[in-house]
């Protein structure tokens, strides 16, 4: 479905500021399933945290993940994607789990075009909801790289820059691949 944008890559990358200042530019947003999560689940005080329970977690996340994409794929206009389907998939083929991997190959596409934020150490940080190192973040943004390139997507690596010209960069690709 080339009106589903996902925005993935390193964590701690810009992913979130990006996020918001598209939406702020009209653009229709979907929020990270991870961190909706985690903030459920310390409400809660119940144990499916990346750093409890990492696979109850990712379980969770692609329930909402896959919520998400039946909701955007109803809207006439484009959504953009704070992660996806993919990424928590992904993260379970890592640990073992496949079954949700191989069904993103034909069932569950998105737009061909999959922007991703690089290893930024200058802007990383921690917090409540993200505690794992930079180390671990360059880690997954390898994976990522390499199973979205495996899922035939075209991965465009976002610049470092300031938000006002990743907000351009990635405003002109969409109107390239919306042919407008």
């Amino acid at each position: 479905m080339e009106k589903l944008v996902i925005l993935s890559g390193c964590s701690g990358g810009g992913k979130s500021t990006l996020l918001s200042e598209l939406s702020k530019r009209g653009c229709a947003t979907v929020e990270e399933p991870g961190r909706r999560v985690v903030e459920q689940q310390l409400k809660s005080g119940e144990t499916a945290l990346p750093w409890v329970d990492r696979k109850a977690f990712l379980h969770e996340a692609v329930a909402i993940a896959e919520q998400d994409y039946a909701a955007a794929r109803e809207k006439s206009d484009f959504s953009i994607f704070d992660r996806s389907l993919i990424d928590a998939a992904s993260a379970l083929r890592q640990l073992g789990d496949d079954d949700w991997y191989d069904r993103l190959r034909n069932e569950f596409r998105y737009a061909k075009i999959v922007f991703l934020t690089p290893p930024w150490p200058e802007i990383y940080v921690t917090d409540n909801e993200r505690r794992h190192g930079f180390q671990d973040a360059v880690e997954e943004y390898e994976r990522l790289r390499r199973d979205y390139d495996e899922l035939g997507y075209d991965v465009v690596i976002l610049p470092k820059s300031g938000i006002e010209d990743r907000v351009e960069f990635v405003l002109r690709a969409l109107q390239c691949t919306q042919g407008t």
